[in-house]
C-alpha cells in the first residue's frame, strides 16, 4: 500500500500521456531506486552541511584569533602608555608639591621676619621716640653745668654773696631735676674718667702722656656722654693717654 501510495504521482504522469502503466514487480524495484537515491542524496547533502561549517568555522576561528592578537598586543601598549603617562603626571605634581611647600615655608619666614622687625621697629620707635628731642635739650643740660662750673668753689657755700649762693643753688637744682627726667625717659649721663677707651661710646679729642696711668685710659672729660636704653646719644668728648713711643 505505501509503495502503491508513493508511486501515485507517477501513474498519474503516465496516465496523462496515456502511457502503459507499469506492472508491480517494476514499481517495487523503481520505488527502491528512487528511496536509495534520495537517501544518498539526503546524506550527501548532510555530509556538506557537516563539513560547511566546520570548514566555515576554522577561518572564522582564525580570523578572530588574528583580530585579537593584535588588539591584545593594542590593549599591552595602551596600558603601559597609560601607566607611564601616569607616572609622569605624577612626578609633575610632586615637584609642583615640593615648590608649593618651599613657597610657603618661604613666605612664612618673610612673615615671621616681617613680625619681628615689625615688632622692633615699634619697640625701638617707642623707645627713642624722645631722642632727638633730648638730643637738642643736651645743649641745655650743658650750659647749665658751665653755669655751676663757673660758680669759685670757695663761694658756694659763702655767705658773703648770698646772691651767688642762691644763684648757684638754683642752678644745681635745676640741672638736677633735668637729669632725673632724662633718667625717667632712658637716658644716661657718661664721665667715663678712669675708663678704658671706646670708640663706641667715647670721642678722642686728643691725647696727651701720662706715666701714671696706662696707656688708652681716658684722663680727661671734656663734655659727658649720654646713652638712650644702650644706644649711644651723644658720645663723651674726652682725652686719652698716649702710648710711650
Amino acid at each position: 500500500r505505501k509503495a502503491t501510495t508513493s508511486m501515485l504521482p507517477l501513474r498519474r504522469v503516465l496516465l496523462a500521456r496515456r502511457l502503459p502503466l507499469p506492472s508491480q514487480s517494476a514499481e517495487a524495484l523503481m520505488l527502491a531506486r528512487h528511496r536509495g537515491a534520495a537517501g544518498g542524496w539526503a546524506r550527501t547533502l548532510c555530509a556538506k552541511a557537516e563539513a560547511k561549517p566546520e570548514a566555515a568555522a576554522e577561518p572564522a576561528a582564525d580570523a578572530a584569533e588574528a583580530e585579537a592578537a593584535p588588539g591584545t598586543s593594542e590593549g599591552t601598549d595602551g596600558d603601559a602608555a597609560r601607566v607611564a603617562e601616569l607616572e609622569a603626571q605624577l612626578s609633575e605634581l610632586d615637584e609642583q608639591l615640593k615648590a608649593k611647600h618651599d613657597q610657603v615655608l618661604r613666605a612664612l619666614a618673610e612673615a615671621d621676619n616681617a613680625r619681628r622687625r615689625a615688632a622692633i621697629d615699634v619697640e625701638n620707635a617707642s623707645k627713642f621716640s624722645v631722642g632727638g628731642f633730648a638730643k637738642d635739650l643736651l645743649d641745655v643740660a650743658d650750659n647749665l653745668g658751665r653755669a655751676a662750673d663757673a660758680v669759685p668753689a670757695e663761694l658756694r657755700d659763702s655767705e658773703e654773696a648770698p646772691v651767688l649762693k642762691n644763684l648757684y643753688e638754683g642752678v644745681v637744682l635745676v640741672d638736677t631735676v633735668l637729669h632725673k627726667v632724662f633718667s625717667k625717659h632712658g637716658l644716661t649721663k657718661i664721665e667715663p674718667l678712669g675708663e678704658k677707651f671706646d670708640p663706641n661710646f667715647h670721642n678722642a679729642m686728643f691725647e696727651a702722656p701720662d706715666p701714671t696711668k696706662e696707656p688708652g685710659t681716658v684722663m680727661h672729660v671734656a663734655s659727658p656722654g649720654y646713652v638712650m636704653h644702650d644706644r649711644c646719644l651723644r658720645a663723651a668728648g674726652v682725652g686719652v693717654v698716649q702710648k710711650p713711643a
